[in-house]
């Protein structure tokens, strides 16, 4: 059994400091993505998109639209830029298909409704 409060506990969690952080950090990544990298990813991202069906970021490596990054966390800017521009959008948490990562939650994505192409 899981202990479960009905509220948050003032003063335990804080949803602005967590939200700062967050967003510092994506920044950082971002700032420390190399060009080319950041480039085929949006490409791959773009191509991901057009398909129309459900993809997260072990997709684009195994579609061979772009490799493997630096550090796993040049990968959130990445998506995040392209939801902001209506590229894609969220479709589910689910397992990652990648071996590394023990099948840990990761998000989905598809392509958003104005950027999908029907694929024979």
């Amino acid at each position: 059994m899981q202990l479960q409060f009905p509220e948050p506990v003032h003063g335990a969690i804080s949803v602005a400091a967590g939200e700062a952080a967050k967003t510092d950090g994506m920044a950082r990544a971002e700032a420390h993505t190399p060009v080319d990298w950041a480039t085929a990813c949006q490409n791959g991202i773009r191509e991901m998109a057009r398909r129309g069906v459900p993809f997260q970021a072990a997709d684009l490596i195994a579609e061979g639209l772009v490799d493997e990054p630096e550090r796993p966390a040049m990968w959130g800017p990445q998506f995040g830029i392209a939801a902001r521009a209506g590229v894609i959008e969220h479709a589910g948490v689910v397992p990652s298909t990648r071996a590394t990562v023990h099948r840990s939650l990761c998000r989905q994505w598809i392509g958003a409704a104005g950027q999908r192409k029907v694929v024979a």
